[in-house]
């Protein structure tokens, strides 16, 4: 099923629709205050753009350089080729440990490689502790946003789930009172944890350090009570200095929800006394990304979700719409480069006004990669015939000017005077969702020819 299917499922809900739009753009609206009242916000951007392309530079010697010093701190390091390394790496410490129950603090990379469920196939319970991914855990939905995770869930929605599951008064839907019953809840489940699984913002080469940034506080509790920790992070996650850490802070929460700062940003220098902290760093397909030079700087993703809250189709389609772990602009371009005949409609799923490449605070040219990966996709041969066809027929009307001209003169005439039937039914996917606009009765350049000719008639009479 593609992304206009799906999306096709989302649209249905008009009402659903438009609130999902104005919360993400209000999001946005705030991002954009939080940037003008940064004087050098632009120049924030550039540098974070550099720090990120000299570190996929000399990737090699700062993974190294990290692990020593990880490792010099009293970390243990694993490294994980693609998601089911990564997944066997992480049972496995939990095995040897005797874990029972995990509490687990937002990662889009244990989502990325389905870790919930294959721990809990195997006997471990998992809870996750933000307070969005336990709204989608209990829903037994994927997060639909990387930042905002039950961003498409109305709080009645949540009321209705947060009574089934976590029992509170039936029809309750005020926000405070339903926080309230989850932070008791997972309270509960924190003081049980056998251990704690966390992402990471942020690995620092030269100190060998991780920070996490929150804004519960969960990823603390969860490593703090549990004797074991473990961090799982793509090797992207690498910058190369401490003094780096402060440009990406700065531009994290502004970009991401229009904060001048996570309320939490933990620094992590090895395991607290008397526990243990286990890293695991993951390829999973980063390795390819990287050997393409119009690709790699996809790789200097924050995980902000700016994109997707300035995303007129995202705002419009809902993250679901995307089957992808990470939708929205950034999600079409990393899925595609993971599984191009899952993922081939994606980088359609665009209108490339460049938005989103305004927004990122690492400055990827997101508009630019999606329209890389359209031609990529034809290349490939994963386009559907139609849709092949009729980019074939538009390009050589294009190509020829008497075709072109000859066509608009065509439409013109014939379109309007159509029984609507015949232009709007289940065979005009475009249809379902647009009305045509009036057609001129002269295009531009019949136009623009009158009135050449009517300048040079008066200056003859002149």
């Amino acid at each position: 099923m593609d992304h206009s299917t799906r999306a096709a499922q989302f649209i249905r809900n008009e009402a659903r629709v438009h609130w999902h739009d104005q919360a993400l753009w209000y999001v946005r609206v705030k991002r954009d205050k939080m940037a003008q009242s940064v004087p050098e916000w632009e120049n924030l951007r550039e540098i974070a753009a550099q720090i990120k392309a000299h570190t996929m530079s000399r990737l090699p010697d700062y993974l190294e350089m990290f692990e020593e010093n990880a490792t010099r701190l009293g970390a243990k390091v694993h490294w994980a080729v693609d998601a089911r390394e990564h997944n066997e790496t992480v049972y496995q410490i939990l095995k040897n440990h005797g874990v029972r129950r995990v509490v687990k603090s937002k990662s889009m990379l244990t989502e990325e490689c389905h870790l919930n469920p294959f721990l809990e196939a195997r006997g471990i319970e998992v809870v996750d502790t933000d307070l969005g991914e336990r709204i989608v855990q209990l829903a037994q939905e994927p997060p639909s946003h990387i930042v905002l995770p039950a961003i498409h869930k109305k709080k009645e929605e949540i009321g209705e789930l947060f009574h089934r599951y976590l029992h509170t008064e039936k029809g309750a839907c005020d926000p405070t009172y339903l926080t309230e019953a989850a932070r008791g809840h997972l309270r509960e489940k924190f003081l049980k944890a056998d251990a704690g699984i966390t992402g990471v913002n942020f690995a620092i080469a030269e100190t060998g350090g991780l920070v996490i940034c929150t804004n519960e506080g969960n990823a603390d509790m969860g490593t703090s009570l549990p004797p074991l920790h473990i961090a799982c992070m793509g090797f992207e996650k690498l910058i190369p200095r401490a003094q780096d850490l402060g440009v990406f802070l700065r531009l994290l929460a502004r970009s991401a929800t229009g904060q001048p700062i996570t309320t939490y940003s933990a620094h992590f220098h090895g395991p607290r006394p008397g526990g243990e902290l286990h890293i695991v760093i993951v390829d999973n397909g980063r390795s390819q990304i990287l050997q393409k030079p119009e690709f790699r700087r996809v790789l200097s993703c924050i995980r902000c979700g700016a994109c997707m809250n300035t995303c007129p189709v995202y705002r419009r389609s809902g993250g679901h719409s995307y089957d992808s772990v990470v939708p929205g602009p950034i999600g079409s371009i990393l899925s595609p480069a993971q599984d191009p005949q899952r993922y081939y409609s994606l980088p359609f799923a665009s209108s490339l006004c460049g938005s989103c490449t305004d927004v990122c605070p690492v400055k990827i040219d997101l508009h630019h990669q999606l329209l890389a990966w359209r031609k990529e996709l034809v290349l490939q041969g994963l386009i559907p015939f139609p849709k092949r066809l009729t980019m074939k027929i538009m390009g050589w009307v294009f190509q020829n000017t008497w075709a072109y001209e000859g066509a608009g003169r065509l439409v013109r005439w014939i379109v309007p005077k159509l029984p609507r039937s015949v232009l709007y039914n289940r065979w005009n996917v475009w249809g379902k969702q647009r009305e045509l606009p009036p057609f001129p009765k002269e295009s531009f350049r019949e136009m623009y020819r009158k009135r050449r000719i009517q300048e040079s008639e008066a200056r003859n009479r002149k």
